[in-house]
């Protein structure tokens, strides 16, 4: 319980004060670090409530109160990589009502150009941050605007990441280019940063070597009549910064990017000084800053893994949910993993929330964490694959995106057999819409010979994984749904490969495909229609492309054809039955239910799902609309 709530009054007399970034900046030095700590409690008190990236947050505090004392946001444009971070920014805008964060009609979890004009992109894709910077930056020397700055925000996690580093090529090419570039470097993104990047940035962060000759030069030229006080001044790294002789940020300055630091991200004065010094420079500046993820909560800061990175609700008391569908995955892959050493596992810095972490303590050596880098990932997969092996690559179906090109032209076009588990598909939420994993369906339609697996529940996980991965000439994909798994659901019969889940007594007039997750909903949608007097066979394809022929021949016994799916509508599954048919000539209509082709608001997956029409009241209704439609349409041609 809040010091608020315990005695009615604020306990945050500071933060209470602050309804924009000029209260920031009129707070003297000596306040500053009372509003951290009353920032920490006021995080730490509603995130736990309502759950959400505590970690992050708290580890930005101090370098967030800098950012807005030295840059007059939103003139200056800060653009947050990723932007889970940016929540004491929110706090600092003006934003204060935490009670339904990343909640429907609440605050999102990310910047939200709806919310503010202080957010400038959403941005929770990471290492994206850096090409947003350069274009703004470029925009405001082709409009002459030279009494602004650019600031982008990212962690030393997002730079394992490609596109980081395709920026920093182009950013460096341009001398006088106003940007500064602000390193969060905490080791981790989800967990610890892996590879050479991780490896120079902790060189950086922990060598002595300037502190060691600062106070060298001191002793011996303190009073030396010709050179000691400019040299002094230098040595003090005011103006020419001796640090770049002794220091190893070669890597920076190779890239022909000025480089201030590392500064304690959590000493406000320090971050405030190399801000300003970064400021005047007028071409692009790295300024590094050391923070720790979950800083000033000890729980955060002694948890292993990923220092609070998510939290869920932790002081509402919930009833036990059950197996997740990520747990289940986790589990089959450590079995298939005992069965066969060829299976191996690949993740973009996200080994926990994949469900890759069991597999990685079991078999230690067939786990490659790549970072934050998803191309790498799938043509290293590609590579894999070539050599003999069969990769697994677990992402969230989000992330697949951005990986496209390769999964076309360097897993598919070479026959790789390469599987890829993706999680977090179809409506996930609270997220908000770059987290929505409803364009995978779509996109991997168009690539040649790749298999799409959509398991209703784990059971079905399970025995499509196990089938997926023994497919060695080309991809396979098996996807499924955030959150808890509910029962299984038997098939009554099998057709052809396709699961009969309900079979119609009687005549039965529409074929309802029913794919992956959506099985229960299709389920309770059938049997308000037999309730009607309409007759239903539920279906589940379970492997959803290629079209099944069997579910062709189905097809053209029916009436109607209704498709149910969490993915968009434009070239979804029930697209693909749409050519499917026309293909063989078979005239049955197809209606088909999937998430409306938009950006949805953040919100709970049902939410979604309602507000796209994926009920089974609505099926049921439209359907029977439809049916009705069809037979007044026939009554026509008759006559």
């Amino acid at each position: 319980m809040s010091s608020r709530s315990q005695t009615g009054a604020s306990g945050t007399p500071l933060l209470d004060r602050i309804s924009g970034p000029a209260d920031v900046r009129g707070l003297a030095a000596h306040e500053l670090p009372a509003l951290a700590s009353e920032i920490r409690e006021f995080l730490v008190e509603a995130v736990s409530r309502t759950g959400g990236h505590l970690g992050p947050n708290l580890g930005v505090v101090e370098l967030t109160i800098a950012l807005h004392r030295v840059f007059d946001s939103p003139r200056d444009r800060l653009l947050w990589d990723t932007g889970h971070q940016a929540y004491v920014h929110k706090l600092l805008t003006g934003r204060k009502d935490f009670e339904r964060l990343r909640s429907r009609g609440g605050l999102s979890g990310y910047p939200s150009q709806e919310e503010s004009d202080h957010d400038v992109i959403e941005n929770s894709h990471a290492s994206t941050a850096l090409s947003y910077a350069d274009g703004f930056a470029k925009a405001h020397q082709l409009r002459g605007l030279t009494d602004r700055h650019v600031v982008a925000i990212i962690g030393d996690g997002a730079l394992t990441g490609g596109m980081a580093w395709e920026a920093l090529n182009n950013i460096s090419a341009t001398k006088d280019l106003p940007l500064v570039i602000v390193v969060n470097d905490n080791g981790r993104s989800y967990a610890p940063t892996r590879g050479g990047l991780a490896e120079h940035l902790t060189t950086l962060r922990t060598t002595q070597g300037y502190e060691r000759f600062l106070e060298w030069g001191k002793d011996r030229l303190r009073g030396t009549p010709v050179i000691g006080g400019p040299l002094l001044d230098t040595l003090h790294g005011a103006k020419k910064g001796l640090k770049d002789f002794v220091a190893p940020q070669g890597l920076f300055e190779d890239l022909g990017l000025k480089y201030v630091g590392p500064v304690d991200g959590h000493d406000t004065a320090q971050v405030e000084s190399a801000l300003r010094r970064a400021r005047t420079f007028g071409g692009p500046v790295i300024v590094h800053c050391i923070t720790q993820k979950g800083k000033g909560h000890a729980p955060a800061e002694q948890h292993e893994l990923d220092q609070f990175h998510a939290i869920g609700a932790v002081s509402a008391k919930k009833k036990p949910s059950g197996p997740s569908w990520t747990s289940v995955f986790s589990e089959e892959m450590v079995r298939l993993g005992g069965e066969r050493e060829d299976i191996v596992g690949i993740t973009a810095a996200m080994l926990q929330p994949v469900g890759l972490e069991a597999f990685a303590k079991a078999y230690p050596k067939r786990v490659f964490d790549v970072g934050i880098a998803e191309q790498h990932a799938v043509t290293s997969a590609a590579g894999l694959a070539l050599g003999g092996v069969h990769p697994v690559v677990a992402v969230y179906a989000t992330f697949l995106n951005r990986a496209f090109d390769q999964v076309l032209m360097d897993v598919a076009l070479h026959g790789c057999g390469v599987t890829f588990a993706l999680d977090r598909a179809g409506a996930t939420g609270n997220d908000g819409p770059s987290h929505n994993g409803m364009w995978d369906m779509s996109i991997l339609q168009v690539v040649p010979g790749l298999r799409v697996a959509a398991p209703r529940d784990g059971a079905r996980l399970r025995a499509l994984l196990r089938e997926a991965v023994e497919v060695e000439d080309a991809p396979t994909v098996v996807r499924y749904p955030k959150g808890a798994v509910e029962a299984d659901i038997e098939p009554v019969a099998s057709v052809g490969g396709l699961d009969v889940l309900v079979r119609a007594r009687g005549v039965s007039r529409v074929l309802l495909v029913s794919v992956g997750a959506m099985a229960r909903v299709s389920l309770e949608a059938a049997a308000l229609l037999a309730e009607r007097g309409v007759g239903v066979t539920v279906v589940d394809p379970r492997w959803v492309k290629p079209v099944n022929s069997a579910l062709v021949g189905l097809a053209a016994e029916h009436e109607l054809v209704a498709t149910v799916e969490d993915n968009g509508r434009v070239g979804g599954v029930g697209s693909a039955i749409t050519q499917a048919l026309r293909d063989a000539r078979v005239t049955t209509p197809v209606r088909e239910f999937a998430l409306t082709q938009k950006f949805f608001e953040h919100g709970s997956r049902n939410e979604l799902l309602d507000e796209a029409g994926l009920t089974a009241d609505n099926i049921a209704q439209t359907v029977h609309e439809s049916l009705a439609a069809a037979g007044a349409h026939h009554l026509q041609d008759v006559s």
